[in-house]
């Protein structure tokens, strides 16, 4: 850019953020480049909305700090144009005490943020970090997004981590061949997805993949669900029935949550894998199969084949090859991969992506997740729907990660004061009853009006930690 006299470049070297200061008072200009230049900013400076227009053509620019009333064109307008031409660069308004009203209608139309006149020079300080963080975050995200458009032969598996890496090599091993598959891993780790990922990826992706989950059928139903059965074979049996592992024909068959089949149904589908052939109930005929099979279960097999709940034979059956999915905890690097990728699928069509703001994303990698990749997958779907801007906050999150603090109770001998015990139960508390303050306060046997003081007390706390 040429720059003229009305253009002041404060800070020639290079740096990552460049900041557009519009205003036609000198002094105004100065201080506020002075104040992104300590920041470690490119500062520039013009007097009018028709200088920001031609910097703003010349050359990117990643914040606009403008005053309201601006010549030429008026800070309304030049914002308007910003967001409708230089979609990639924020807008932070500077106003006089009596337009405000201004301000929140700019803030309306696309502004990031307002500062009034006089400011304090704290505050356009950190209103500008906090705005530059939302920036960085903002071009983390793209990058994720680009990550996740890379790597979709997966069925929905997510991560780049060393763990995910892992899986995804035996996921590409095992659907070049035809042997049984057990996928071991806590609920909510995605175990269907490995099992949609391998049968998807190998030679029987045009056939049938039927799940089946073992824990959802009663006792009573499973053996003809798998089998099927024949006419007359049982009361209400009025027509012939085939069975899901007929049905799978030579495609897959997804047995989800194996370890709760009954004992007495183990042996029978330890013979029809071993003879690839099934009995349908009621038949004397014998139907051969030809699926794949893959199990999944998050539980221990192998602690329940000491205990004879399970079938060791079945187990050895089942356990060719063994996938275990590692618990989110084990993986938070993937975590910001996996709520950008939450985020683009809960924002309604047409709609601007949410983004997440970093003291958000932080308390998200910081939290445990005992119900993993649901659980937040579910968070983020909330925080979508209850949010009031484009950006989620940490107010946005459910209650019981609105704290960044852990709800554990102390150990046997471990001293605790008062306070942080009663802090603690009243996160369980919300966490036991999913978020909804008035079960939280029934639990906790406290008012309604307790609660929310104490939760108005907490968040005050976390605010001045960050």
């Amino acid at each position: 850019m040429n720059a003229s006299a009305d253009t002041i470049a404060l800070s020639e070297r290079r740096a990552t953020v460049e900041i557009l200061v519009v205003d036609d008072e000198d002094a105004t200009r100065r201080l506020c480049c002075d104040v992104a230049t300590e920041a470690g900013y490119k500062a520039l400076a013009v007097p009018t909305t028709e200088k920001a227009l031609e910097v703003l053509d010349e050359e990117p620019v990643d914040i606009v700090l403008t005053d309201l009333r601006v010549p030429q064109l008026g800070g309304i307008e030049l914002l308007k144009r910003i967001r409708e031409h230089y979609t990639e660069t924020a807008v932070i308004v500077l106003t006089q005490y009596g337009t405000i009203d201004t301000a929140v209608e700019a803030t309306r139309l696309g502004a990031a943020d307002y500062v009034t006149k006089p400011f304090r020079i704290d505050d356009l300080r950190s209103k500008l970090k906090r705005l530059v963080r939302t920036l960085e975050m903002d071009n983390e995200n793209r990058v994720l997004r680009e990550q996740l458009r890379t790597r979709q032969d997966f069925g929905g598996l997510i991560g780049f981590s060393q763990k995910m890496q892992r899986v995804y090599k035996l996921i590409e091993k095992v659907s070049k061949h035809n042997y049984p598959v057990l996928v071991l891993g806590e609920s909510g780790t995605g175990k269907e997805l490995v099992a949609r990922s391998i049968h998807y990826m190998g030679a029987r992706q045009n056939k049938p993949f039927v799940p089946v989950d073992c824990s959802a059928l009663t006792p009573t139903l499973i053996e003809s669900e798998l089998f099927g059965y024949v006419k007359g074979a049982f009361t209400g049996a009025v027509q012939n029935k085939q069975g899901l592992l007929e049905a799978a024909d030579s495609g897959s068959l997804f047995l989800d949550e194996i370890g709760d089949l009954p004992i007495d149904l183990q042996a029978k589908l330890l013979r029809a894998l071993q003879e690839r052939e099934i009995r349908p109930v009621g038949s004397n005929e014998r139907v051969a199969i030809s699926a794949r099979v893959i199990a999944a279960t998050n539980r221990d097999l192998e602690g329940a084949v000491r205990n004879g709940s399970f079938r060791q034979d079945l187990f050895f059956r089942l356990n060719v090859v063994q996938i275990k999915l590692p618990p989110l905890r084990e993986r938070k690097t993937d975590i910001p991969l996996l709520v950008n990728s939450f985020l683009e699928k809960f924002t309604q069509t047409g709609a601007r992506i949410h983004t997440i703001s970093s003291d958000a994303m932080a308390r998200l990698v910081a939290y445990d997740w005992p119900g993993n990749v649901r659980e937040l997958e579910n968070a983020i779907e909330r925080a979508v729907a209850l949010s009031s801007g484009p950006i989620l906050q940490i107010a946005d999150l459910p209650s019981n990660l609105q704290f960044g603090t852990s709800d554990r109770f102390p150990e046997k001998d471990e001293v605790m004061p008062l306070e942080e015990l009663e802090r603690r139960a009243i996160l369980r508390a919300l966490r036991e009853s999913g978020g909804d303050k008035l079960a939280a306060a029934r639990l906790l046997g406290i008012g309604k009006t307790t609660l929310y003081r104490k939760l108005k007390q907490y968040e005050a706390q976390s605010l001045r930690e960050n």
